[in-house]
């Protein structure tokens, strides 16, 4: 598994394996330990997916030393602020029963700066190695970060080859702070694993979209977190080392790019009242 390193010196797997949606009835623990036992390294989770426990549960009877594996989890909204964040952050550490490798605000809404200061407490206590955020625009970014003591080291968005996020792409290159994509093969949006260009370019390889698609976040140093509880997909979306796209093909994804985040962008004022209603975390 290949790695880059974070602003902070910490080293992150460039592909992990996402739990969003993933039911915490068993599916979570059983698609976590298919993902280690395949190769996955890096594990990325959140209190609002309701499934740490098994996340966790799943990392130590994996029978991989917890070194080796590169964890993420993320802070709720409703536990946004100096104390509410020691709240969230105690439950995550319980629940998953280890260490976290990475911790973001999960989304810009909130009492951004005084979630932030408590992380920074339990990154220095070693209960957080990396601390970052996830969801931001352009807006929120400036708006946000310059109040921060220091840059995050990861900005976790959703990002596609129909929604390439170049105006944040464009903040994160200047500041050096690691972009993550959720929702890399569309999270449902058929338009993009169904995309022909991916495709005659998966065929060209001997790959499939997915795999196309994980190839070319990957080769711009993007970390791609796919998500699938199918054993052969789980496995596919990691078998990227092999090939390797050329500048032409390259620039025929990045040519795909809408330019729009469907259903919704973090910047509309509705959105925070939607997730606040729809995640609600009571213990």
């Amino acid at each position: 598994m290949q790695t880059i390193t974070l602003n902070d010196g910490v080293q992150i797997p460039l592909v992990g394996f996402g739990t969003f949606h993933i039911p915490a009835d068993g599916s979570t623990y059983q698609a976590v330990r298919e993902a280690l036992k395949l190769g996955y390294r890096h594990i990325d989770t959140a209190a609002c997916y309701f499934n740490e426990e098994e996340v966790g549960r799943a990392i130590r009877e994996s029978g991989i030393p917890r070194s080796q594996i590169f964890l993420t989890s993320k802070l709720w909204i409703s536990d946004f602020g100096f104390d509410g964040a020691k709240r969230g952050i105690e439950r995550s550490l319980r629940k998953l029963g280890t260490y976290v490798d990475l911790y973001l605000l999960h989304h810009p809404y909130g009492d951004l700066l005084g979630a932030w200061t408590r992380m920074e407490e339990y990154q220095q206590r070693g209960d957080l190695r990396s601390i970052g955020v996830s969801n931001m625009t352009p807006t929120l970014w400036e708006r946000w970060i310059p109040q921060f003591d220091k840059l995050p080291s990861v900005n976790q968005i959703k990002l596609h080859p129909l929604y390439q996020q170049r105006d944040m792409r464009q903040i994160q290159d200047q500041t050096g702070v690691r972009l993550e994509a959720w929702g890399p093969l569309g999270q449902g949006d058929r338009s993009v694993i169904a995309n022909p260009v991916i495709a005659k370019i998966g065929r060209t390889h001997g790959k499939d979209v997915g795999q196309v698609i994980v190839r070319w976040g990957i080769q711009q140093g993007i970390v791609m977190l796919p998500r699938s509880t199918k054993p052969a997909h789980i496995a596919s979306n990691l078998d990227v080392w092999d090939f390797e796209l050329t500048d032409e093909e390259m620039a025929r994804i990045d040519a795909l790019d809408e330019g729009v985040g469907k259903p919704h962008r973090h910047d509309d004022p509705e959105l925070e009242a939607y997730l606040r209603e729809k995640y609600v975390i009571t213990d």
